[in-house]
């Protein structure tokens, strides 16, 4: 299978391990994902947890330098995946690949879609459009 062109991100899951700083600091934030052990559940039913950090099931733990595709991230300040977007960024940003990460403040978890009418969203979906046709020209 071939790469894609490009690659839009909103509010990744990209650790299944659940491992990121704002798992914790940011679980009274985010009033869209549940509590940590409940997003245990959900890492557990998509993989068992001796295969969570394989990279195709985490992302965060991938080797990035031997090619990805531009890749646009866009998440928000009050969500629990933050650290984990953060992660993501900085992987493919070591390898030098195109890598975009967009914080959007006091947004929760894919605030593109719950809150579709605010000022913060349609920025987003207007940066997502120009990022796309940057690369799927």
């Amino acid at each position: 299978m071939t790469m894609p062109a490009a690659v839009v991100a909103l509010s990744p899951v990209a650790d299944l391990t659940l491992s990121g700083d704002t798992y914790f600091t940011l679980r009274d934030a985010d009033p869209i994902l549940p509590d940590a052990e409940s997003m245990k559940e959900w890492s557990s039913a998509y993989a068992k947890p001796s295969e969570q950090r394989i990279p195709y099931a985490s992302p965060v733990y991938g080797n990035f330098s031997k090619g990805f595709p531009p890749t646009l991230i866009e998440v928000g300040t009050k969500e629990v995946r933050l650290s984990d977007s953060v992660r993501l960024y900085q992987a493919p940003d070591q390898s030098h690949i195109p890598v975009k990460l967009d914080v959007y403040e006091g947004m929760p978890h894919v605030f593109q879609f719950y809150l579709y009418d605010t000022p913060e969203s349609k920025i987003a979906i207007s940066k997502m459009n120009d990022f796309l046709k940057e690369y799927l020209k």
